[in-house]
């Protein structure tokens, strides 16, 4: 009989159950999210956020690092195409730079009013000076061309220079800043005559044999004399004076010249195919 109460309240209890359960779930469906059982699990579910929260910061750094791990080597790649790209870039920003550069010299050797009509021939720039005591540059132009010793080469500007020795394909010119040039001038205001010789490659010119008596304004222009004895036609462009002051017993003037060319950055330049035999 005991063993008959005992199973008649265990199949009471399991019905019991199974009837709660069901009811529970039908209040949970129908539930409007402000009734008793919302109210539990919503309880239920603050009361474990924290352990949650716990969890997932312990976590989320692993799983970051995982995931860093699995694009190291996307982000790597990414990153070698940006450098790449923007060398290209910066690249083809240079390129058309020296193309501007380029177009703007050989638009200016177009229209050389001071050369009038005598016969030239244009030429590159190959190297340029490579040391303090010879300030020369090589030219990709030589006899071949018709380029011979002792002739002037100009740019758009003015004078920069006097071809000293010619292959058959290269010309050597000596730059008008070589310690060793020296050209014949002419100041543009008094018509004054003077000797321009170089003084390395700082870029200024010394005016040789300028009267005290002579008024000589800074930026005045100074050209090619073209007197007999010089191998250079007249007023060629040759610079501005840059300083003027009183020399030694005050019987000349030591007045300084900077060139109107662009003497060591020139590409392109003229050789004009004139020569005039020293006397």
């Amino acid at each position: 009989m005991a063993l008959s109460r005992r199973g008649g309240r265990s199949r009471f209890t399991l019905v019991f159950l199974l009837l709660t359960s069901v009811t529970v779930i039908t209040l949970d469906f129908r539930d409007d999210g402000t009734g008793l059982v919302s109210a539990v699990r919503n309880g239920a579910a603050d009361a474990f956020s924290p352990v949650r929260s716990v969890a997932a910061s312990v976590l989320d750094p692993v799983s970051d690092a995982l995931a860093g791990i699995t694009r190291y080597g996307n982000l790597e790649e990414e990153n070698a195409a940006l450098r790449a790209r923007i060398a290209e870039l910066e690249g083809n920003e240079l390129r058309a730079e020296g193309s501007e550069r380029e177009l703007a010299e050989a638009l200016a050797l177009l229209d050389l009013d001071f050369a009038g009509d005598l016969p030239r021939v244009d030429a590159r720039v190959v190297s340029a000076p490579v040391s303090n005591f010879e300030q020369t540059i090589e030219l990709d132009r030589g006899s071949d061309d018709g380029i011979d010793v002792d002739m002037p080469v100009v740019t758009g500007a003015g004078l920069i220079g006097r071809t000293v020795a010619v292959s058959a394909s290269r010309a050597v010119v000596q730059l008008v800043t070589d310690p060793g040039s020296s050209v014949g001038v002419r100041l543009s205001r008094s018509s004054e005559v003077a000797v321009a010789e170089g003084q390395g490659p700082g870029g200024l010119l010394a005016l040789r044999f300028v009267d005290a008596g002579v008024d000589v304004d800074v930026l005045e222009l100074v050209v090619t004399s073209g007197l007999d004895d010089s191998i250079f036609p007249p007023g060629i462009p040759l610079g501005r004076v840059a300083s003027v002051e009183a020399g030694t017993g005050q019987f000349q003037q030591l007045v300084e010249v900077r060139p109107v060319a662009d003497v060591v950055g020139q590409r392109l330049v003229s050789v004009i195919k004139i020569r005039r035999s020293l006397q």
